[in-house]
C-alpha cells in the first residue's frame, strides 16, 4: 500500500503525440515526440511498435508520466512513459483523453 503523498510524487499529465518513428532496428521501440504544453518537447521511447503504426499514434492525446528521471537507451534518452493497459493475450492500449484536453494539463 502506498500512502496520497507517495502517489502525489507521480506528475501524471496530458501529452500530445506529434511526431512518430519507427526504429528501424528495434522489434519493439517507436520513438515519439510528445507535446507536454510548454514550448520544449520530450522525446518518449515506447515499446509498443507490435499494436500501434506512427498514423495511428499521431495527433493523439496520451497519459504519461511526465517527472519520470531520464533513462538512457540503445537510440537515445527517453524523457518520460506512456500509460497503456495490457492482459494476457490482448495486446496494448494506451490510455488516451477525452475532447477538451490539451498537452500539459495535470491529471488528478
Amino acid at each position: 500500500m502506498i500512502t496520497i503523498e507517495d502517489l502525489s510524487k507521480v506528475e501524471l499529465i496530458i501529452a500530445q503525440v506529434i511526431n512518430a518513428e519507427l526504429m528501424e532496428d528495434s522489434k519493439k521501440l517507436i520513438k515519439l515526440t510528445l507535446n507536454v504544453g510548454t514550448e520544449d518537447t520530450k522525446i518518449v521511447f515506447a515499446g509498443i511498435k507490435k499494436y500501434y503504426s506512427n498514423d495511428d499514434l499521431v495527433g493523439k492525446f496520451v497519459v504519461m508520466v511526465n517527472n519520470l528521471k531520464p533513462r538512457e537507451m540503445q537510440f537515445g534518452v527517453s524523457e518520460g512513459m506512456l500509460l497503456a493497459a495490457s492482459g494476457d493475450n490482448e495486446g496494448v492500449f494506451l490510455l488516451t483523453a477525452d475532447k477538451g484536453v490539451t498537452a500539459g494539463m495535470r491529471v488528478s
